[in-house]
């Protein structure tokens, strides 16, 4: 399964005189995108060879791709998550000053036919900012990374570091506006604290969008136990499975990095609910109880619930528990995220997604239907009870950074919707202080038809 990630067939890398057809304008601080959780085209390549396979995202082939090479185990000597197979290396392509990895995450001619907006990332953003006179790799640039591994990792801090360093010194030394989504606004977070002179340096100005501060609870603890469909309706039948990419999710550092903050005051605590059946050891008799599960004593059911957990791979059975290494590195990231402040001189705003029916707590088995051993669970599909926001994350939590904003405003829309928002839009114009060209043409030419009488 080999191919040129060049080739038509597959997506073409664009260059920067098809990028940057709208008007340029010079007075502009650069903006940097950074992308979430699944956010980023990953390539694969084998160790020593020059040709490159699209992993993530595909839509043809994906489940088969996606198990040959991202399947991971997690290094606890190393803290990164490697690739079962050894041979095999992962990579973000840097193209496009790091937009293309953002953009359209599948840009197989197919899915541009098709205009599958499921996989149009920060497509629609970049245009807009394009039309408001940026210009690629001189005043926009993306970042893109390797959302498996941890959000405080030397490779992604360092990428991170690179990318505003470039963004700085290409525009005229300008400092920064960082643009971030979801699980990116808590790699910005992680750098923030890891690198405080760094930021203070470059940033001037960080806008989130839909970030999960305070964790995700519902979709993370049913991603460790069940697994997360990316996409839904049709393009789900050629994507990657449910349970396929719950056996990467269970290895992955930044899952675990977004389970619920337990030092958060949530208005209510998240749980895990489970109708369980039970079984007198005197007379055999059977009776059906529903288990409750707080932040603390959900590890234990994650235990319980993974411990035969397994996939085949080469031939080999290979055991995929829940992971307590990786708890403990995420509980260590935790602590830098509660501790992370602001720089003085650094302006921040939020938007966070509303009027979205978001899971939050979970239950498995029903009162007719219950759970024998908790290793069931794997297989069954959850109830969620809901709360508001943007269907991923709680507006609760993503409302609650603990910095000072300038502004922070709730956006009706989804996790992923609120990328190509209009709403959302006019709030990064009005806080870049620009407008689209067109726009400011139009209001300049009525302006002088009226002085002219």
């Amino acid at each position: 399964m080999k191919w040129v990630s060049s080739c038509p067939c597959w997506g073409r890398r664009t260059n920067d005189d098809e990028n940057n057809a709208g008007e340029v304008v010079a007075d502009r601080d650069p903006v940097l995108l950074v992308s979430g959780m699944g956010g980023s085209i990953l390539h694969s390549r084998k160790k020593n060879s020059k040709s490159e396979i699209r992993v993530w995202v595909r839509l043809f082939l994906a489940n088969l791709a996606f198990r040959q090479n991202l399947w991971s185990l997690y290094n606890p000597k190393t803290g990164y998550t490697e690739p079962l197979d050894e041979d095999i290396e992962i990579s973000v392509p840097d193209d496009d000053h790091g937009l293309y990895a953002i953009d359209i995450l599948d840009p197989s001619w197919f899915v541009k036919l098709c205009h599958l907006t499921e996989v149009y990332h920060f497509h629609d953003m970049i245009e807009m900012l394009v039309g408001c006179g940026y210009k690629k790799g001189t005043t926009l640039f993306g970042y893109g990374y390797d959302f498996r591994q941890s959000n405080r990792i030397d490779q992604l801090m360092l990428g991170l570091k690179k990318k505003l360093e470039t963004a700085y010194k290409t525009s005229g030394e300008r400092k920064v506006t960082i643009i971030s989504h979801s699980m990116g606004g808590v790699l910005v977070s992680c750098f923030m604290f890891l690198y405080p002179e760094v930021f203070s340096k470059y940033v001037g100005k960080w806008i989130t969008i839909a970030t999960p501060f305070q964790g995700a609870p519902g979709c993370i603890n049913d991603s460790l136990l069940t697994g997360v469909q990316f996409v839904e309706g049709l393009e789900s039948f050629f994507f990657v499975s449910r349970w396929t990419m719950h056996q990467l999710l269970v290895e992955c550092p930044s899952i675990y990095e977004m389970m619920a903050n337990p030092d958060f005051k949530w208005k209510k605590q998240p749980e895990i609910r489970v109708w369980r059946k039970k079984t007198e050891k005197d007379n055999d008799e059977t009776s059906v109880e529903l288990e409750t599960f707080g932040l603390t004593e959900s590890i234990d059911l994650f235990h319980d619930a993974l411990k035969n957990n397994e996939l085949s791979y080469g031939g080999n059975k290979v055991a995929l528990p829940f992971n307590f290494s990786i708890l403990e590195w995420a509980s260590k990231t935790r602590e830098i995220l509660n501790k992370a402040k602001l720089p003085d001189g650094v302006s921040f705003y939020n938007i966070y997604g509303v009027a979205q029916d978001t899971p939050f707590d979970v239950c498995y088995g029903t009162e007719t239907s219950p759970i024998g051993d908790l290793s069931e669970i794997c297989q069954t599909m959850p109830e969620y009870t809901y709360v508001d926001g943007d269907g991923t994350v709680p507006a609760e939590s993503a409302a609650a950074a603990q910095f000072k904003s300038v502004a922070s405003v709730g956006v009706s829309g989804t996790h992923r919707g609120l990328l190509r928002d209009k709403r959302v839009f006019e709030l990064i114009q009005l806080w870049l202080g620009v407008e689209p060209i067109k726009t400011k043409r139009k209001h300049l030419k009525t302006h002088k038809v009226a002085n002219s009488g």
